[in-house]
């Protein structure tokens, strides 16, 4: 049985850790800062650090591979379409890949960079999304489109109910700030906020996730919805808007919210 757990880093980052007990085996999801694994480690002497997973190239994810791949010699996976550093396998759409004797599919998801994929373990139902799914929130769209973004969102939220979502940060508090704003009268989104607020005054995180939670309070797949269609016609005046521009406005207003 594989555990996982959340190392937080800088301000509001998590390396995610994953580890096996019985081979005594762990690997690490976008190391930004190399400092809580080395500490984690040296807490465990007995342990091995196998894989280091990236989901794209910002350094924030990446800044902690090289030191952590010369102190263990862990595989390094990344994506194949961006630059990471000490990759040792470059994976695409489609590709398996078995860590800790699990099998994950990757999913390219350009958006918040253009290369960006995420890992899927189908039976576990555990989804890494780094950057592009966010607990109630997206990543920014720093290289790619819209139309990309929106692309991307709805292939995860195609994803099985119960699908833990792993994203990278603690961004939860705020994201549900604006998704109230979004959807006032969404009793979901109140209660989630409600929850949230609580859960993070005591110190505790926010995820994983689940997407059934992220379809129901989460704007950025929500971009069909009536009443988030009408707040997008109430701000930027009425017209006719396909879901993906109906998604573009949401994330403009979020970019100033």
């Amino acid at each position: 049985m594989i555990k996982i757990d959340a190392l937080p880093a800088f301000s509001d980052n998590y390396i995610w850790l994953l580890q096996d007990p019985e081979q005594r085996r762990c690997a690490v999801v976008d190391p930004g800062d190399a400092a809580p694994v080395e500490a984690w480690l040296a807490a465990h002497p007995d342990w091995q650090l196998s894989d280091i997973l990236i989901t794209h190239h910002h350094f924030d994810h990446v800044g902690g591979i090289e030191r952590l791949k010369a102190l263990s010699g862990a595989r390094v996976l990344g994506p194949a379409k961006e630059q990471i550093p000490g990759r040792d396998q470059a994976l695409g759409e489609g590709d398996q890949v078995e860590v800790l004797g699990q099998v994950f599919s990757v999913i390219e998801v350009p958006g918040h960079t253009l290369g960006h994929i995420a890992y899927h373990q189908a039976q576990q139902h555990w989804l890494f999304c780094g950057d592009t799914l966010f607990a109630a929130g997206c990543g920014r769209l720093f290289e790619g489109s819209p139309e990309q973004m929106h692309h991307s969102l709805s292939r995860l939220a195609a994803l099985a109910d119960q699908t833990q979502v792993f994203c990278t940060h603690e961004y939860t508090l705020s994201n549900l700030r604006f998704a109230i704003a979004v959807e006032p009268q969404n009793r979901q989104i109140q209660q989630r906020l409600e929850q949230v607020t609580a859960w993070r005054e005591a110190g505790r995180i926010s995820l994983p996730s689940t997407l059934a939670l992220e379809r129901a309070t989460n704007p950025f797949l929500r971009s069909a919805e009536t009443e988030v269609q009408r707040q997008i016609d109430n701000r930027n005046g009425p017209m006719t808007r396909t879901n993906e521009q109906v998604f573009a406005a949401l994330r403009a207003w979020k970019d100033k919210f």
